[in-house]
């Protein structure tokens, strides 16, 4: 099913089976980052996390977030075209939050509802500053080229 411009059975696919997952969105530089790795006193990590400057520099991240657990073969991503607050819409949130809370440990529905809200606003914070024309943006006003 192809929607939010989007193949979302595919991402659902990569959700599902990825280890850990980073979802990039458009509107916002910040990152949602998945961890669903276990042990014996470590659940599974969900958080927001600025934006890395390679897979390198993610993998190091991840590494110093996560010490106890080896670091992982890959991590996948995907980019989400829309709004944050969409990814709740199109039900792929539930996706991430039942593969977590499968795992067992309680706290991450907390720490789930926590990124999204950061997520959103985030994204709020950056529309407000694209209206006001804050310091990454310009508007035509600013510059009187309305006409």
């Amino acid at each position: 099913m192809t929607d939010y411009g989007i193949d979302l059975d595919e991402v659902r696919h990569v959700i599902e089976t990825a280890e850990v997952l980073v979802v990039r969105f458009s509107i916002t530089d910040r990152r949602l980052l998945v961890d669903a790795r276990t042990s014996d006193t470590e659940g599974p990590m969900i958080r927001v996390v600025p934006p890395a400057a390679s897979a390198e520099e993610r993998f190091k991240s991840l590494k110093m977030m996560r010490p106890r657990f080896r670091t992982p073969e890959r991590i996948m991503t995907f980019q989400w075209p829309r709004h944050a607050r969409s990814l709740v819409e199109s039900g792929l949130w539930d996706v991430i939050m039942r593969k977590l809370a499968a795992l067992g440990w309680p706290v991450v529905g907390a720490e789930g509802e926590r990124a999204i809200a950061e997520l959103i606003e985030a994204e709020r914070r950056e529309e407000i500053e694209a209206i006001r024309g804050g310091e990454a943006y310009k508007t035509i006003w600013s510059t009187g080229q309305l006409t």
